[in-house]
């Protein structure tokens, strides 16, 4: 098959799939097996479930709901709460005032963690509620998350090192 008929293929594979409310993992995993349909000889079915498990069972993404978890408990105890009433009168002085929780706590956790997206998932779920009471603009809010979440990727203890 030509280059160009073969991308035109599992581009309308994958927008089927897309449309059709499957979801995107499951999507790219039917364009994957199309693609191995059509140009492998090997077992197509074996070849996927092995490389599924393989991926998915992986010790370092067993960490990840429990970090996930540990910040709906930090969230039920109040703990954000409080932690915002004891930084308010330090950090309102500052440019954006509050919002600096959120780099401070981003980059403490990721320190810990080692993994951007539990970062983003316990630090935002404690803080995205308080700043909202405090009348802080979502879009601040959400972007100072999004950014410092990233600096899990760049401190030693992270998965990708």
């Amino acid at each position: 098959m030509e280059d160009i008929s073969v991308i035109a293929l599992f581009l309308f594979v994958l927008f089927l799939l897309l449309g059709s409310g499957v979801w995107i993992g499951l999507a790219l995993l039917g364009v994957a097996f199309v693609g191995m349909e059509l140009f492998t000889t090997r077992p197509v079915g074996d070849v996927m479930i092995t490389t599924v498990w393989t991926h998915s069972s992986s010790w370092t993404l067993a960490a990840l709901p429990l970090f996930i978890w540990m910040g709906e408990v930090l969230y039920r105890t109040r703990l954000s709460e409080d932690m915002f009433k004891g930084l308010a009168p330090w950090l309102a002085k500052l440019p954006g005032g509050l919002i600096h929780t959120n780099i401070v706590g981003c980059t403490v956790f990721a320190a810990v963690s080692g993994s951007s997206a539990a970062t983003l998932t316990t630090v935002g779920k404690m803080s995205i509620p308080e700043l909202r009471k405090r009348n802080y603009p979502e879009k601040v809010v959400i972007g100072t998350l999004a950014g410092a979440a990233t600096l899990g990727l760049m401190i030693p203890p992270s998965l990708t090192l």
